[in-house]
């Protein structure tokens, strides 16, 4: 028996001592998280990454590096996360998928999500690997 897994990717964009968070329209809370959505068939995890932050942002890219994986909450999920550098592009936040998106000093983020997360292990390495 082979395992049904549905893969989606989350990635952290930044631009310097800047980052892009965006707060979905699926999100219960007041929190800002990351670009994220499945891969779709046919497309490698890279190519998700660049198409996701393409169609929910109307950024470019480059730079992208994976970061790490994890089980996601919703049956046969599974969440890998990357790091990708700003290269070009005016925001541009898709509206069906996003309420508002900003980019956001490292030294004044608005609330993100728990830890646990993907998206605050991906900020937090950020922040961490910055001040470094």
């Amino acid at each position: 028996i082979w395992p049904k897994i549905s893969p989606a990717i989350i990635v952290l964009i930044y631009d310097e001592d800047r980052i892009l968070l965006v707060k979905s329209n699926t999100f219960k809370g007041t929190y800002f998280g990351l670009v994220a959505g499945f891969v779709e068939f046919g497309e490698s995890l890279e190519e998700a990454v660049v198409r996701e932050i393409k169609e929910e942002t109307n950024l470019e890219v480059d730079n992208i590096k994976y970061f790490d994986s994890q089980p996601w909450p919703y049956p046969n999920g599974l969440m890998i996360g990357f790091t990708a550098k700003y290269k070009s592009g005016h925001l541009n936040i898709q509206e069906s998928e996003l309420q508002e998106g900003n980019w956001y000093s490292i030294n004044n983020l608005p609330e993100i999500p728990k830890p646990l997360s993907m998206a605050n292990m991906l900020i937090n390495h950020y922040l961490n690997k910055y001040k470094e």
